[in-house]
């Protein structure tokens, strides 16, 4: 079994006297009873990820702001400070199994910022990354018989006008289907999209339940 603590890295930096970036970084610190090697290899990823992402913060996205605010010279009219948050979503933690999701907020000025998605599924008694087609063992053809699924369900919520898709989905869920998007709840596998792959902004991120055979 594993507890999950909270790490974050964060900072509002300025030009001049303006605040114009600012960038707050989760990330998920891990013991268990299972594998404490485990632990570790896994915890370093996480953490050599939150590095990664503050050194793009303060070298690519704090450059950009701080171009943006130069001809600003008293924060008048008001700079809209631009901001970078990665939070996760632990989903399913259960025995050596753990799966959680990430997601980044990038807010660079214009109407509204954009969400990016990633997800892990842990083995913590190997230390390794779960893949999809783990779950599909048996089943070869486990791709297409997931994207059949996933068409299937969309034309059903489109009928009861639950919430809108692009009118080509059946093509795009085919295009942009990728294997490593997904994670794990206790009533099954959870395969989700990007923003705007498959449906408008205001649709969010689309998501998918598999469940998982009683």
């Amino acid at each position: 079994m594993q507890t999950i603590s909270q790490k974050s890295l964060n900072d509002l930096m300025y030009y001049r006297t303006i605040p114009v970036f600012r960038y707050d970084i989760n990330y998920p610190f891990f013991t268990t009873t299972c594998s404490s090697s485990a632990a570790n290899s896994i915890n370093s990823h996480y953490a050599s990820l939150a590095k990664q992402k503050e050194s793009y913060c303060r070298n690519t996205l704090f450059p950009q702001a701080a171009e943006n605010a130069q001809f600003i010279q008293v924060n008048y009219p008001p700079f809209n400070t631009y901001e970078f948050h990665m939070t996760y979503e632990v989903t399913y933690n259960s025995n050596c199994i753990t799966s959680l999701y990430l997601e980044e907020y990038t807010f660079m000025g214009g109407a509204h910022g954009a969400t990016v998605r990633t997800s892990d599924t842990w083995d913590f008694r190997s230390g390794n990354k779960m893949e999809l087609k783990d779950f599909f063992k048996h089943n070869p053809n486990y791709r297409q018989d997931l994207e059949n699924w996933i068409i299937h369900q969309i034309s059903q919520k489109m009928k009861d006008n639950q919430t809108a898709y692009f009118d080509d989905y059946a093509k795009l869920v085919k295009d942009t289907f990728q294997p490593g998007s997904f994670y794990l709840i206790p009533q099954g596998i959870i395969i989700y999209f990007q923003q705007y792959d498959i449906a408008p902004y205001a649709s969010g991120i689309p998501e998918f339940l598999i469940p998982f055979p009683q």
